[in-house]
């Protein structure tokens, strides 16, 4: 006896002579081939979106590296640049005043303000950076430090290369340049360490911030001159992001179950409406009994 492997078919068919077509189930497979369409590139439209997943955990993702990158661009639209300089202490005794290298100072409005931009870094413990004409020699009078901050950034990862949602440079666009000359302004800044991995595994370290502000206002003939503050300390808290993408043998079993389901459900149907038809030409043609 030969052996024939047509018998393990579980897909048996029926010939065409022994079948006929309907109107009604040319539209529900016409509008099941549609939605079947629709799915099918909703879910090839969410398998190649990467997703950003987030979590909190605790300690330092950049164990490697001692020192914080910061960089600050602000705008001081009355005062000179030769007046203008950086300070930088914290509490591991580092007290540096005037900081010259890395910055750069653009002067605007004919030379009566100035435009400072600065790149340096910070260690790992709470301190203070601050603007201030400490460093000028010598120091004007009446030292004017209403501002504009245009960024102030802590990482070297521009975080706008990314999709992120987050608190990286909250400080953008912040106007103080319409208080009175005697007053010194105190941003205390809040850093939080952040983990950015992309799909292929490349880190990233930006940090994320929040701060709040107050105005200090002294009297005239005060010894203290006017500044800019920002003081910081450091969130034991680490913001971990990293780049999740579906596997392909989920969106592969997607595809079967929509494909598989909307067929079914569509032959029930239509097997339903055609069975209702035949039972209303019976009733119609008195043959229902």
């Amino acid at each position: 006896m030969q052996f024939d492997i047509r018998r393990f078919d579980i897909y048996r068919k029926v010939p065409k002579d022994l079948t006929r077509p309907t109107i009604t189930g040319a539209i529900i497979s016409l509008s099941s081939i549609c939605f079947i369409g629709f799915l099918l590139f909703s879910e090839l439209t969410l398998f190649v979106t990467t997703e950003i997943m987030s979590e909190l955990s605790v300690g330092d993702p950049v164990s490697y590296s001692e020192k914080i990158p910061v960089f600050l661009n602000l705008t001081l639209p009355r005062l000179k640049c030769a007046y203008v300089g950086l300070d930088i202490q914290d509490e591991m005794g580092r007290r540096d005043i005037g900081i010259v290298d890395f910055s750069n100072k653009i002067e605007i409005e004919n030379g009566a303000g100035c435009r400072y931009e600065a790149n340096f870094r910070i260690n790992k413990v709470p301190g203070n950076f601050h603007v201030s004409t400490h460093s000028a020699n010598p120091p004007p009078t009446d030292a004017d430090m209403g501002h504009i901050i245009h960024e102030v950034r802590f990482g070297n990862t521009k975080t706008h290369d990314y999709d992120i949602q987050g608190s990286f440079n909250p400080l953008e666009n912040v106007e103080r340049h319409k208080s009175d000359k005697s007053v010194t302004f105190d941003y205390i800044i809040r850093v939080v360490p952040t983990v950015y991995e992309n799909i292929n595994g490349a880190m990233h370290y930006p940090f994320q911030y929040t701060y709040t502000t107050r105005e200090i206002n002294f009297m005239q003939g005060s010894v203290t001159l006017p500044a800019i503050w920002f003081r910081y300390d450091l969130s034991p808290i680490t913001v971990r992001y990293h780049e999740k993408r579906k596997p392909f043998y989920t969106f592969l079993t997607t595809v079967c179950a929509i494909v598989g389901g909307t067929f079914t459900v569509a032959g029930i149907f239509d097997s339903f409406i055609f069975t209702a038809s035949e039972i209303l030409k019976k009733f119609e043609l008195g043959k229902l009994t």
